[in-house]
């Protein structure tokens, strides 16, 4: 038996909103700029208090989208000497991978914490 198994799993509408938390960044299609963090901040504001796992997500996912949006600032900041443009790309996709494996975690009820994330929301 694992401690795995010892804890219970959070009920199916609190692990989907957790995981919409993680996706919701990628409302970034739509609004260029600020919908990596609007879309997280909404789902978050709007069921943190219903459910423990879901405010637990939706901090982190939203810590997760600020820190991406200060690393793309500098990036940006750092393309006037060329090694921006790399850098952004590297930057997006590893963002890319890590939300969808947060989603992922989160849909299958375990806690999730990205790595080199700035944890602004407390």
């Amino acid at each position: 038996m694992t401690s795995r198994s010892l804890v219970p799993l959070p009920d199916p509408q609190a692990r989907r909103w957790a995981m919409l938390c993680h996706y919701a960044a990628f409302f970034w299609f739509m609004a260029p700029l600020i919908g990596n963090v609007l879309g997280p901040l909404i789902v978050w504001q709007l069921q943190k208090d219903r459910d423990p796992f879901v405010d637990r997500h939706g901090k982190e996912a939203l810590n997760f989208q600020i820190t991406y949006s200060l690393l793309m600032m500098v990036c940006g900041a750092l393309a006037w000497i060329f090694i921006g443009f790399p850098l952004m790309a590297l930057v997006s996709l590893t963002a890319l991978v890590l939300v969808v494996i947060a989603g992922i975690r989160a849909n299958a009820g375990e806690l999730w914490r990205y790595p080199f994330c700035i944890r602004l929301v407390k």
